[in-house]
């Protein structure tokens, strides 16, 4: 029976990042930048909104994060959570736990092309629907690029993609925060506003937003001393990410007051209203920036899923093999990029509806790991436990699994279809590839 450690024999050498870039990759996946979600505030109200930034993290990222942050020093092995629910749950679970999260991080994957393509046509307009979705595929094809020439050039590109971004941002807050004349919690929430449309739409949101935090475990095996800087970097992200988030929404409505116009992408358009055309330019250039390092930093995760379970045996053999000079799953990159350029020609909207479905389902698998390796194998050497006894652990895995349910009840009639769908799919495709592949390497917890 093939311990962790002997799993992480790879057919070659990994590369490893140190800290600061891991976190930078981290809080890329994990926030990437206040863009993409200014739709919380005029379905839920200015007040509403900015209290669920606030309010959600404690209730859910912070949760997965402590959970992440103990097995990732009691099971530091590449392919994070997917080996820990098989660890956990067997080989049949642990397979679910892998392929609906390589498979439905497609429709996630696919949509940051699709965001891209959506800005360019924003400065030169593009009617063709074949072109837009050439220009999403070429931007699909560029990060894979950079994912194949190795973790270490991914960390220090993103560090310096985050902290550019960050610039306009910072300039944005300063002026807003110098012409405001308005409450940014008023109103609550908006009059005569359904309330699924307030605590459903608005909330499925924020849990959005504040999703991931055990997704970058999937590259463990990449991070210098994961049992120290894991845990490290989930601290650093948890703040940054509400700082970088309730700072620019609260501070443009200070200055504006004008929540009913807040739509996806409205922060640009508050940029050009507060700072004009030059800071509305930066401030594009800032989303570009976040929209590219939150498919840069998922393409980091999610290749190495496959790269994990081909190892396993799952799928083929050639899927495990590393560049011998980037120490990168070539393969893997590039399959899940061709698989990716098929959904690029749907809505975004449609994308990230099914994903959140197969999402939930994988973060649930890997909250109940995480307890039930604790009940069968307590004696691993963690370097960090969820604090607050059983009853704490209990809180961690609940109540994330609550706002799950919640999220997924209230999202999109179509996506409550479809998310189904595709996770049935998962049970079959592990009876399909169970009989094509059958060498498996069996995965246990060891101290």
């Amino acid at each position: 029976m093939a311990t962790p450690d002997a799993v992480s024999k790879h057919s070659g050498s990994l590369k490893k990042i140190s800290l600061l870039p891991f976190v930078a990759v981290l809080y890329a996946y994990c926030a990437g930048g206040p863009f993409g979600f200014e739709a919380m505030v005029s379905t839920s109200g200015p007040g509403m909104a900015l209290l669920f930034i606030l309010l959600v993290p404690w209730l859910f990222s912070v949760p997965v994060a402590l959970a992440t942050a103990e097995m990732a020093t009691a099971m530091p092995v590449e392919g994070g959570f997917y080996r820990w629910t098989r660890a956990a749950f067997g080989d049949f679970w642990g397979f679910q736990s892998g392929w609906w999260n390589w498979t439905g991080t497609f429709f996630m994957w696919a949509s940051y092309g699709t965001v891209l393509a959506d800005y360019v046509s924003q400065v030169w307009p593009i009617r063709n629907p074949f072109l837009h979705w050439a220009i999403a595929f070429a931007f699909l094809l560029l990060v894979a690029l950079l994912n194949v020439l190795g973790i270490r050039l991914v960390g220090h590109v993103t560090l310096w993609m985050v902290a550019l971004q960050m610039v306009p941002v910072a300039i944005f807050c300063y002026l807003a925060l110098n012409q405001a004349r308005f409450s940014p919690f008023q109103p609550w929430m908006p009059p005569a506003r359904p309330w699924r449309e307030v605590y459903g739409v608005g909330l499925a949101l924020g849990l959005w937003i504040y999703s991931g935090y055990e997704q970058l475990s999937t590259v463990i095996e990449e991070v210098e001393e994961p049992r120290r800087n894991f845990p490290r970097g989930l601290a650093l992200v948890a703040p940054l990410a509400i700082l970088s988030f309730f700072v620019p929404v609260a501070a443009g409505l200070a200055a504006l007051g004008n929540w009913q116009a807040w739509e996806t992408g409205y922060m640009v358009t508050a940029a050009r209203l507060i700072g004009g055309h030059a800071l509305e330019g930066a401030m594009l250039a800032a989303a570009v920036l976040c929209t590219f390092v939150l498919l840069d930093s998922t393409v980091l995760s999610v290749s190495r899923v496959p790269f994990a379970m081909a190892e396993d045996g799952y799928l083929h053999g050639a899927l495990a093999k590393l560049h011998p000079r980037f120490g990168t799953p070539v393969l893997a990159i590039l399959l899940s990029t061709a698989f990716c350029g098929v959904l690029a020609g749907l809505s975004v909207t449609q994308l990230i509806a099914i994903y959140a479905w197969m999402r939930a389902a994988t973060s649930v698998l890997t909250l109940l790991s995480v307890w039930q390796l604790r009940r069968t194998h307590p004696e691993l050497p963690r370097g960090f436990r969820v604090p607050g006894g059983t009853w704490g652990m209990a809180s961690v895995v609940v109540v994330p699994t609550l706002l799950f349910g919640w999220a997924l009840v209230n999202s999109d009639r179509s996506a409550r279809l479809w998310g189904p769908l595709c996770l049935a799919l998962g049970p079959v495709a592990y009876g399909v590839l169970k009989k094509t592949f059958h060498r498996r390497a069996t995965i246990r917890p060891s101290s």
